[in-house]
């Protein structure tokens, strides 16, 4: 199949722990100017049918599916909790295609713009499982009915791995980012070498002391932006896709405010350098 894909994201809100307001908020997110949503077929954090019901109410308020980036991810057993996606008892691909085959029913449509492994079976490096299920989203990527694939909670030994072994390697990488772990600066440049769209959430959450730092509130200052929003541009400056999952439209609305400042060369060293 021919897929038509929406434009690479620059920036994603996210739909975990949204519970019944998913709908809503997903709609109010769109509908303040948001056009890429992150979900994932695992009850246990997000309600990826109640993503597919804004979709739809969407589509008939004129949002064209083909505008939308949605992306979605297979979540390994160890994951979730009493309520699975699909067959535990079966072999690794097939618990894939299950998943995958779900939440394409899940998100009333017929293909996503991005595919992600949840996050490796294995620590600190790769095993059989891994690969197994990488092999099963090469599959769905080649079918068109993912048009980027990708991993999420991965470390830079992983990563490398995938980027040499792998018969397709990862398009896209999501991980929590802290900034005293250097805003993931290893695994952001192998993302950065090997073309990988790297996506951060918890930009803010888990780096709520970095909101209050001398730099960043003087950066803030100068822009007349909040804190939060300078930490999203710089996101983007250094070459992130950030992750939102604020609940208040308000919020939203201030979010996207990033695209209209710049902070300096120096104002991005400078919070790049923050230990947290």
């Amino acid at each position: 199949m021919a897929l038509v894909s929406a434009a690479s994201p620059t920036f994603i809100y996210g739909t975990a722990w949204k519970k019944d307001s998913t709908s809503d908020l997903v709609k109010t997110a769109v509908t303040a100017g948001f056009r890429a949503i992150d979900t994932a077929n695992q009850p246990r954090h997000y309600t990826e049918p109640l993503v597919g019901d804004a979709l739809k109410v969407l589509a008939a308020a004129g949002v064209e599916r083909r505008s939308l980036f949605i992306q979605t991810k297979f979540t390994p057993i160890d994951g979730h909790d009493h309520r699975v996606p699909y067959d535990p008892e079966i072999e690794l691909k097939s618990q894939v295609r299950q998943s995958f085959e779900s939440s394409l029913r899940h998100l009333n449509t017929d293909y996503v713009d991005s595919y992600l492994l949840h996050g490796p079976y294995n620590h600190p490096g790769l095993g059989a499982e891994d690969w197994e299920v990488w092999g099963a989203i090469e599959e769905i990527h080649r079918s068109g009915k993912a048009g980027m694939i990708g991993v999420s909670n991965v470390n830079s030994g992983q990563l490398a791995l995938l980027v040499q072994n792998a018969s397709i390697k990862p398009m896209v990488v999501q991980n929590r980012c802290f900034a005293n772990r250097g805003w993931d600066r290893a695994v952001r440049e192998i993302c950065q070498e090997n073309g990988i769209m790297y996506q951060g959430f918890s930009l803010l959450t888990a780096n709520r002391n970095v909101l209050v730092h001398p730099d960043v509130l003087s950066a803030a200052s100068r822009v007349r932006m909040h804190p939060e929003q300078v930490i999203f541009r710089f996101a983007m400056q250094v070459g992130m896709v950030p992750l939102t999952g604020t609940t208040a439209e308000g919020h939203m609305k201030e979010d996207l405010q990033v695209y209209n400042f710049e902070l300096t060369p120096d104002e991005v060293s400078l919070i790049e350098s923050i230990a947290g």
